[in-house]
């Protein structure tokens, strides 16, 4: 064998030895964060505004149900519209309290972040 040939064989030996030691590091993954801090302040965004979607979804069709049947039972008897209308008030701030309490709820886990 030709000293070339030795010398290409033993510099292709070299560089596939460096290639297998250097290769391993090269695609390792990068150390990461704490995982549970990242995921608590994650969860508790999408919580929350997950509980303000909610409560002001919820907290509508209440209010148009409830208003939608006071007016109904108005249009059907006007001489019942005193005490019809005084129920229908309180029922919408009882709704809406439970609106404010979801906005609460929410305000509390944007505390955690």
């Amino acid at each position: 064998m030709s000293t070339s040939k030795k010398l290409g064989l033993v510099s292709a030996g070299l560089a596939s030895t460096f290639m297998m030691l250097t290769s391993s590091t090269a695609f390792a993954q990068v150390a990461a964060a704490p995982a549970n801090d990242f995921n608590v302040k994650g969860w508790a965004a999408l919580g929350a505004g997950f509980a303000i979607a909610i409560a002001v979804l919820g907290g509508a069709l209440a209010q148009g149900k409830a208003a939608s049947a006071a007016l109904e039972g108005i249009s059907r008897n006007p001489g019942a519209a005193p005490r019809i209308q005084t129920p229908m008030i309180l029922g919408l701030a009882l709704i809406e309290s439970l609106v404010l309490l979801g906005f609460v709820i929410a305000i509390m886990l944007t505390g955690k972040i």
